[in-house]
């Protein structure tokens, strides 16, 4: 399928916020995702998960996270993030890591929901939240704070239960979480996945083998492509739920 790719900006209230689009160049609407990056942001890898996805009939938006520090790239990345390179990243990375706040995240989602759902090319009804690392935990943020709004929530390698049980309460969503081998034990896992009975989300959780953290990046020495796989295999058929209510 044809898609079209753009770079945007979001009005929030703390600015504008670049953001990167794809979606079909067939005319029409599509369904809204709404994908958050991992902490090293927007990027060509990123850029081409969010243009794959789009590939499949949806309109994919991604924003800077980190907008209030600069456009993207927010900080010079190397094309390839590993050894010792990826640990100077990540030490340039984690002040703005720890600086986005659940209030932060929760203004910004408003703003970038408000946006998505007013695309001329996004279907109306509800739509979906994916992340990954970081990411994935602002998708967490965000289905549990407008459960009107979001049919359908996945994350990947990401610390889903960070902010406790008690913040998996508001989620409505439909949800998926693919977990890093070297992220959760067996033990943490069925832990998690008490927590979000208890919350009662429907839900998907699991470890996907031999991975580690970031396994979905194909520009990072975390690269798993098994683990991109099983990502896909789970993700599609969650958001075809979405698809066909639109």
């Amino acid at each position: 399928m044809p898609i079209q790719t753009r770079t945007l900006h979001i009005p929030t209230a703390a600015g504008r916020a670049d953001a990167f689009a794809a979606f079909p160049d067939t005319g029409g609407r599509h369904p809204g995702v709404l994908m958050y990056p991992d902490g090293f942001g927007i990027r060509p890898v990123l850029r081409e998960l969010a243009a794959e996805l789009a590939g499949h009939g949806y309109y994919v938006l991604v924003p800077n996270v980190f907008h209030r520090h600069g456009p993207t790239p927010v900080i010079d990345l190397p094309a390839y993030i590993g050894g010792e390179e990826r640990s100077a990243v990540l030490d340039r990375l984690m002040p703005l890591i720890r600086e986005h706040t659940a209030e932060r995240t929760l203004r910004d989602a408003d703003a970038f929901l408000r946006f998505l759902t007013t695309r001329p090319e996004v279907a109306p009804g509800p739509v979906a939240v994916t992340g990954y690392c970081f990411g994935g935990l602002l998708a967490v943020r965000t289905a549990a704070a407008h459960p009107d709004q979001v049919a359908a929530l996945a994350a990947f390698h990401a610390p889903v239960g960070a902010d406790g049980p008690d913040a998996l309460a508001g989620i409505t969503a439909r949800a998926h979480f693919g977990h890093a081998a070297s992220d959760l034990t067996p033990e943490a896992l069925r832990e998690l996945n008490k927590a979000l009975d208890a919350a009662g989300v429907d839900h998907t959780s699991e470890i996907y083998p031999g991975t580690v953290h970031g396994f979905t990046m194909s520009d990072t020495d975390a690269f798993d492509p098994a683990g991109l796989k099983l990502h896909w295999d789970r993700l599609l058929p969650l958001l075809g739920r979405l698809r066909e209510s639109s």
